[in-house]
């Protein structure tokens, strides 16, 4: 039997961190998620900053998987866009708890992960499907 690839620690990692900063508290009534990136992003001039800073982390992160420099790209225009919403006064404050790019790479990360692995992931899913079927048949 084969054996299903592991999901990365760099992966898990990642999406820790895009769960704390974008969906970590559910506000009470609508049921909308928010994160510590809307709330950080409040305060004036570091707010945005530190957000920045740990959203590169998880780019840093999805680097170290392997993924490809397209990919990487793509997830530092989603980390620009979000600084450059939050940037504006009272608009951007409001727009962080909406554009969610932690979520969004970690998202392309998860996609990109998969893609690398379906035929194991397929392979080892096939196998426990055919044991299974095999200790019902008992």
């Amino acid at each position: 039997m084969t054996s299903t690839p592991q999901i990365p620690q760099e992966l898990q990692k990642a999406q820790r961190l895009a769960n704390t900063m974008d969906s970590a508290f559910r506000i009470p009534v609508i049921g909308y998620r928010i994160g510590l990136d809307g709330i950080i992003g409040l305060i004036p001039g570091i707010g945005d900053v530190i957000t920045v800073a740990i959203a590169a982390r998880i780019v840093r992160l999805g680097h170290k998987m392997g993924m490809p420099k397209s990919m990487i790209s793509k997830m530092l225009r989603n980390i620009v866009l979000d600084f450059l919403l939050g940037a504006v006064p009272l608009v951007g404050d409001v727009a962080d708890f909406f554009f969610k790019a932690n979520q969004r790479n970690v998202k392309a990360m998860e996609k990109w992960w998969l893609s690398q692995n379906k035929q194991d992931i397929r392979t080892n899913t096939s196998e426990q499907l055919n044991q299974w079927e095999e200790t019902q048949r008992s």
